[in-house]
């Protein structure tokens, strides 16, 4: 937000200055003209009267919190407008130690965001609930006798359905039990909640039990073991194995899901299961990869309501889902994750089921009539994880996304360039999503004092339609996000939105990737020559570059403060039309850039020309632009989540330096909602990287450029390596400690730059490597950098461009090397002010002089002192 300048005069005595000093924010809010008198008394006199309108109500089972109108009657349309008061502010990297520090800050947000639970009185409350229930061998005992009992008035042919959840029975106890041989035909056996923990003697108290179909071992330390193999191994005929489908679930599973199978009818035969009189069938988060092959319109005749939500089904495209259902003509009611955008398929399916009266909870006529393919409310939320052994903080940590709302600060002369979250009041925390909602919420600066020192933060809160007493209030998440902009993506951040939607979404980007890529081939072709005048005289050079200035030394080069009679045009600004026009500077004057340079220096750019290139090289790392290639990044999250990979990521600003706005994420939500703070690339982190004594390090390299086409680089001697200032880990609370992830400290505060020789020998011997090798590895990698903006843009070619580039470089813990950026010329000039004591060549230490006098003699008098040819 950007409040206006403010004079000395400007103190608020009125609502006239009100609306003067703070006539940009009321524009930009979107709050309507006829509640501006009423927000300003309410601002004055700060009137918090929200508690009177509204009440907040538990739901979701205590996880999510909901407002509801409390006041009698109708709140009308624009009638009001309400202050909710900021309950935390605060930057991003400070979000830690402010929960740590601040008395009382995260046990109010942990309250706020519903992660608050007691883990001593969690403890309590299973201890009682395993005191009431036995937690002996005798109380188990008792309910598997009464199940041989009801068998026995049965027949000896009917097959067991054993319940023996949370009777905390343990590994011997469930051997002393003795079950495959009291019940050599149990089909299903819940052992939901218990204490069992080897899976070898979980397999020596069932494993005879070899007509089981259905096993629950949820909620059992065994799991955490990896109990699932030899579960499924020595179980062949398991359909259903802790509420999920195996691979061999087919008409039993159906059968239980459709509720015509349970204790009172296990029906041990698939011959004797009558699916077609299956009416309703709820197949929902089973983690069904794959349908049974029974799953058809002509076996489930009578199926009236289906519900296929949160399954993966890799193996179906969006129109392989849609030809399936579409056999299922007589449902009435359809729960499915709908393929494409958020419904961009969901009229097909309208179209293709005439019966159909409800499609995910919402009523068919008003989807049609309001021309939505699906409402967003019908989504499942993504409410709070967490385990009972975080601390509060770390709860919140995890849960904030869900909560947080950002604005930058401005004035007339420059935008912050760090933004500021903040997390609304419980009242305006309670507000819950809707693609349709009833009231609008936006950030708001009231400044009492005419200036933003004295600024105070609020959230403006109004209804947009008419609201009745007990009806929830409601806000857009996404206001003004359209589908243009990837809303139905973006959603994924508060909503259970369909996986496997996105998983066919990133490998359709994968095979594009791989199909399209150029492979430029190499060529080494020396075109420039020196530019120096055959009589001799010296090169005029014109910079507004204090380093060239002073650094600049060489005789074959003077310095001129008339950009029109320089040779060589220096500078730190763009060297486009506009300023040549203002300089009067023509099209056979040097600069120190190359048109279209963007393609290079700008972090989005990079990576689509790389990929341009070579596809997915793997000094690459995965990368996509956030604000084209979001489907694709959560669907290639979900691969490594459901895979089990490591699944950290880094957000970097397309074109911002020294890390401003930068951070590390493993959280989805997270990820997402960091893109409302610019525009940015996400690209998979380097989790394990070469260390250096502990710590992380990058390096950076000089590259000089010559000619784009072709192509004609070389190699600075002078290469400088930039170390974390603290020891490297992966713990969760650690992604928060800037000087841990990050090498470069915005130039400011304890920086750990060391002298390079030094460095190389200190890393062969920690390391037993020799550095020749791994420098081999950067050249090349370097190169096909470079290699990458000749094949894509050759446009870049300008016969009197010359420049310099800094290539930021990461090792992983193989030694091989990863791209991490490409600075432009006058980033990678000015850094040498602050990093020059670090460089180092053939001779020894250079300095600045030495460094710009090689700049200048390779780019323009063709002389290759300290640089080698690429």
């Amino acid at each position: 937000m950007s409040p206006a300048a403010a004079s000395p005069d400007d103190r608020i005595r009125s609502y006239e200055d009100f609306a003067r000093v703070h006539a940009y924010l009321l524009a930009a809010s979107g709050i309507p003209p006829s509640l501006h008198q009423r927000l300003y008394r309410k601002l004055a006199d700060e009137v918090f009267d929200g508690g009177e309108a509204f009440s907040v109500e538990p739901c979701e089972g205590g996880r999510q919190r909901r407002l509801v109108l409390a006041a009698e009657g109708t709140l009308g349309r624009e009638s009001d407008v309400f202050l909710v008061d900021h309950a935390w502010s605060f930057r991003l990297s400070d979000a830690l130690k402010q929960l740590r520090e601040v008395p009382g800050l995260a046990e109010r947000m942990a309250a706020l965001m519903c992660v608050d639970l007691d883990e001593r009185t969690e403890l309590e409350e299973a201890d009682e609930q395993d005191n009431g229930n036995g937690g002996s061998l005798e109380s188990a005992l008792e309910v598997v006798e009464k199940e041989r009992t009801r068998i026995q008035e049965k027949g000896s042919d009917f097959a067991a359905w054993l319940e023996l959840e949370e009777l905390g029975i343990d590994d011997d106890m469930l051997i002393a039990l003795d079950l495959s041989s009291k019940f050599p035909n149990m089909v299903a056996l819940n052992l939901w909640g218990n204490k069992l923990q080897d899976p070898e003697k979980i397999m020596k108290g069932i494993g005879e039990c070899r007509r089981l179909k259905a096993l629950w071992l949820n909620e059992n330390p065994a799991l955490k073991e990896g109990v699932d193999k030899v579960i499924l191994d020595g179980l062949p005929e398991l359909e259903i194995y802790n509420s999920h489908f195996t691979r061999k679930a087919g008409e039993w599973a159906l059968g239980f899901c459709g509720d015509i199978i349970g204790a009172d009818n296990p029906c041990s035969s698939a011959e004797s299961i009558p699916l077609e009189n299956i009416v309703s069938l709820d197949l929902s988060d089973r983690c069904i990869h794959k349908l049974p092959v029974v799953f058809s319109p002509r076996k489930l005749s009578s199926l009236l309501s289906l519900n296929i939500r949160g399954n993966p089904l890799d193996q179906m495209s969006s129109d392989d889902l849609l030809k399936l259902i579409s056999g299922f003509t007589q449902l009435q009611e359809l729960e499915v994750d709908i393929p494409g955008s958020l419904g961009n398929s969901a009229i097909s399916i309208l179209e293709c089921l005439p019966n159909l009266s409800l499609l995910n909870g919402i009523n068919v006529a008003s989807i049609i009539e309001s021309g939505k393919h699906i409402i967003d409310s019908a989504l499942k939320p993504r409410l709070p994880e967490w385990s009972p052994q975080e601390s509060l903080p770390e709860r919140v940590i995890g849960a904030m996304w869900l909560y947080l709302m950002t604005y930058r600060l401005a004035d007339e002369e420059k935008i912050d360039e760090t933004p500021v979250w903040y997390v609304m009041d419980e009242l305006g925390s309670a507000m819950r999503h809707s693609d349709d909602a009833n009231f609008r919420i936006a950030p708001f600066l009231f400044m009492p004092d005419g200036k933003l020192a004295s600024a105070i933060s609020y959230t403006i809160l109004w209804p947009v339609h008419d609201v009745h007493t007990g009806e929830e209030c409601t806000r857009d998440f996404l206001f003004g996000v359209g589908e243009d902009k990837q809303r139905s993506a973006r959603l994924t951040a508060w909503f259970r939105t369909p996986e496997n939607y996105f998983i066919q979404e990133f490998r359709k980007y994968k095979e594009q990737l791989q199909s399209s890529s150029i492979c430029p081939s190499r060529k080494v072709t020396s075109v420039t020559k020196s530019i120096r005048p055959s009589d001799g005289h010296a090169l005029r050079v014109f910079t507004d570059i204090p380093q060239v200035e002073e650094f600049l030394t060489r005789p074959e080069f003077v310095l001129t403060s008339d950009p029109k009679e320089a040779d060589i045009i220096w500078v730190s600004m763009q060297v486009d039309s506009e300023l040549k026009n203002a300089l009067g500077l023509t099209d056979q004057q040097y600069t120190n850039q190359f048109p279209f340079e963007a393609c290079l220096v700008m972090k989005h750019h990079l990576a689509e020309t790389i990929h341009k290139a070579w596809g997915s090289p793997e000094w690459l790392q995965p990368t996509y632009n956030l604000e084209t290639h979001l489907s694709p990044l959560i669907g290639d999250y979900c691969v490594r989540k459901r895979d089990g990979m490591d699944n950290l990521w880094i957000m970097k600003p397309w074109n911002m330096a020294r890390t401003i706005d930068t951070t590390v994420a493993g959280d989805l939500s997270a990820i997402i909602r960091l893109m409302e703070t610019g525009p940015k690339i996400c690209q998979k982190y380097i989790e394990c990287p070469a260390l250096f004594q502990g710590r992380k390090f990058d390096l950076r390299y000089i590259v000089f450029v010559r000619s784009i086409c072709p192509l004609e680089i070389f190699l600075s001697d002078v290469f400088w390596v930039r170390l974390a200032n603290n020891q490297y880990t992966l713990e969760k609370t650690s992604f928060f400690e800037y000087e841990t992830h990050f090498t470069v400290m915005n130039y400011i505060g304890r920086m750990n730059h060391m002298n390079t020789p030094e460095f190389v020998k200190e890393f062969e011997k920690e390391h037993q490597v020799k550095w020749l090798e791994i420098h081999g590895r950067i050249r090349d990698m370097i190169r096909c950098v470079f290699e990458s903006a000749t094949a894509v843009h050759p446009e870049m070619q300008n016969p009197f461009s010359r420049a310099i580039y800094g290539v930021d470089v990461m090792l992983d813990n193989k030694f091989n090397p990863k791209i991490l950026e490409v600075t432009y010329c006058p980033d990678c000039t000015r850094a040498c002010k602050y990093d020059t004591q670090a460089l180092v060549g053939s001779q020894g230490v250079i300095r600045g002089t030495e460094f710009f006098n090689t700049v200048f003699g390779c780019l323009f008098l063709d002389e290759l002192k300290d640089v080698s040819p690429l």
